[in-house]
């Protein structure tokens, strides 16, 4: 890829964290925040976006780096096994043992009181659903052997980029991170070819 190119794919990738972020920030608080757009409190409300704008960023910057490791790990992966199909398989084990994980050792860390697991699978579901998506529509836009690489990305390295929301597990800090990392993730995957492809 061009170095413009490159440029403008990193700013581009900025740009979707920041946007997701003041969205899912907004809606999150809208209860805390809705006086400030009553009352029509331009300075706060500036205030308050500028703040989710640079955390969205220091989203995007996260989900940046996790790409380019993903990158490097798909490359050398497929050097070492010589084959798609054993190293997908590994990546569908991998996915299986942090779905298992994701769901089970927050349980476990997080459940006080002995209730149900069930609220601990929603959101792995999700991500799931969200990834299969991601994966199904890059897929389409190269060629099948993309799906399963595509999905550990969504997946995988999405929980991974959102480890520190899930130690402090904190609901609206939760789905702060984790909504912009999964816009991030799909953004790249869907849109690097096209940005290589630019003159």
């Amino acid at each position: 890829m061009k170095s413009r190119n490159l440029v403008r794919f990193f700013f581009s990738v900025l740009g979707v964290g920041a946007l997701t972020t003041s969205i899912v920030g907004f809606a999150i608080e809208w209860g805390r925040y809705k006086e400030l757009f009553l009352s029509f409190e331009v300075l706060e409300i500036l205030s308050v976006l500028f703040w989710f704008i640079g955390v969205g960023m220091i989203f995007s910057v996260i989900a940046q780096m996790g790409f380019v490791i993903f990158l490097t790990i798909h490359r050398f992966a497929l050097e070492i096994f010589r084959s798609h199909s054993l190293w997908n398989s590994i990546q569908l084990f991998l996915i299986i043992f942090v779905a298992f994980d994701l769901v089970y050792l927050r349980f476990l860390f997080f459940e006080k009181d002995g209730g149900s697991i069930i609220p601990y699978i929603w959101l792995p579901l999700f991500i799931l659903a969200v990834g299969i998506a991601a994966a199904y529509a890059k897929q389409k836009q190269s060629s099948k052997k993309t799906f399963v690489s595509a999905l550990f990305l969504m997946f995988v390295f999405t929980v991974m980029e959102w480890f520190p929301a899930l130690r402090v597990n904190e609901e609206d800090w939760l789905y702060l991170m984790l909504l912009p990392l999964l816009a991030c993730n799909a953004f790249q995957l869907l849109m690097l070819p096209k940005f290589q492809a630019r003159a």
